[in-house]
Parts: C-alpha cells; structure tokens; sequence
C-alpha cells in the first residue's frame, strides 16, 4: 500500500463551470474561480472536463485542438498554476490524435510552478442513445490506452474523466491511490440516476478520496448537464458538493483519516483477484 507523504492536511478544491462554445469566456471563468479556490486556501485545484468549450457542433472541440507541449489551452493552464501557486489538473483539453477529424480529450497536470507532470487521454468514450438523446463521442474522440496516476505532495493519485467511472476494473489497474480525479460533463439523464452513487462507490471500494469537478447547469445550444461537483472522503462520505451553475467546493485531504479507514478496515490488503 502506498503511503501518505505528509501528516498535513492538504486542501484541494473542485471547480464547476457551465462551459459555452467561447474559450475566451470560458477561460475568464475559470481564471475567476481557480483564484478563488486559490483564496480558500486550496493547494490542487481540478477544472471540469471540456472546461474550455461546450458547443452544439460536436466538431468544435476538433478546431480547438493542440500538438502536444504546444497551444493556447496548454498555456493557459500552465499560467494558473504559476501565478496562483496551486497544483492544476485541466479538466480536459482536445489533443492531435492519429486521425484528422477527431480528437483525444487529454486530461492534463501542472505543479505548483507550472511544469506539466502528468497527462491522461480518457480510455472509455460516451454512448447513449434514448429517443431523442443521443450521444456518442467516439465520432470525434479517439479513445487513449493508459492508465496513469502521478505523485503529489499528500500521495498518488489517478486520473479519470467522467464515463471512465462506470468501469471499475480502471480504478483497480491504478493500484491504491490516495486521490481519484473524475473531471465531467455528466449528462442530466445519467447524471441524476448514477453519478452520486458510482463516486461514493469508487472512493468506498479503493479507499481514496474522490475529487469529481463536473459541468453543472443549463448551456448555451440547450445542453444540460447534471452537475453536482463533490468531493467524497474514503469512507463514502460527502465532504463538499456544488449542486449546479458555477462555483468552487473545497475540502481536505486528511492523511489520518485516510490512515484510519485503511487500518480499521484493511479491504486492499484482502483482495483475491488482482
């Protein structure tokens, strides 16, 4: 089992936006928000996916996208996490993938001085198909193949993005972390039924905090997204949750508790099947 670097809480802070199809405004908000998670005292801040664009034309995000250690988004991010001196993961961004016409929706990590330590491209892409709902992102995504976690101050943690979480086998390839990360664009349909549920049960079943920003509210085009950016202890418990519409939940990370939780019950030392 991996240890804790600190006895130190370490607060981190889940950003929720209502993203539009303007990256400029989009990045103004999330400016607004990063330096107010900042103020609270938040020392890794995480961005919703898509933060920098929700569009009618699926295809937007396409036009938006980056070679790699190259663009605007890139240095963007990087800036945020210079000038407020917090760790930044960036929700997602549109990358160059192979093919021409789509993407991969990259998750991205900054330390605190703005070097990038980490880069997750989402493995499982959206389908969803109810009457007149429809959704399917493997028309412009090209889904990633790896599993990645990086080290921070308080521990290791993983990265994932949204449908990502319906799969727990991802989360157990990971090995134990002290942090899941779940940035999201949840739609309102699957989001109201699953998505309170399935983090409680991902930070229950791998005793690790959970931190899920997510895109919360109604967007321009008429897209609604569920919302409901929390963060959940190791026991299941909600420490923090932003219902809808922009704004900012903080928490900390606890390495006693985390202790706790894992003596107390030592659930990943009883595993048969790994």
């Amino acid at each position: 089992m991996s240890e804790t670097h600190s006895n130190d809480r370490f607060r981190i802070a889940a950003l929720q936006t209502v993203s539009g199809p303007d990256p400029a405004e989009n990045m103004r908000t999330v400016d607004r928000l990063v330096a107010e998670a900042a103020d609270a005292g938040a020392r890794l801040v995480a961005l919703p996916e898509y933060f920098s664009v929700i569009s009618p034309d699926e295809t937007a995000k396409v036009g938006l996208r980056e070679v790699e250690g190259s663009g605007p988004l890139q240095v963007f991010l990087a800036e945020l996490a210079r000038r407020h001196r917090v760790w930044v993961i960036g929700g997602t961004i549109p990358m160059v993938c192979p093919e021409p016409d789509k993407v991969f929706n990259a998750c991205l990590v900054y330390d605190d001085t703005g070097d990038r330590v980490a880069r997750y491209d989402k493995i499982h892409l959206f389908g969803f198909n109810k009457g007149e709902e429809r959704y399917d992102e493997a028309q412009t995504i090209v889904p990633g193949g790896e599993v990645v976690c990086f080290e921070a101050p308080f521990g290791r943690v993983g990265l994932s993005v949204c449908y990502d979480l319906r799969f727990p086998e991802l989360y157990r390839a990971m090995g134990p972390v002290e942090l899941i990360v779940v940035p999201a664009a949840f739609t309102y349909t699957t989001g109201s039924a699953h998505w309170e549920i399935l983090l409680r049960a991902r930070a229950i079943e791998n005793q690790a905090y959970v931190l899920a920003p997510a895109q919360g509210g109604r967007h321009p085009g008429g897209r609604r997204t569920w919302g409901d950016s929390m963060i959940i202890d190791p026991w299941g418990e909600i420490l923090g949750r932003r219902a809808e519409g922009p704004g900012v939940v903080t928490a900390d990370i606890d390495p006693a508790r985390l202790a706790s939780v894992r003596d107390n019950l030592p659930a990943l030392e009883h595993r048969r099947f790994k």
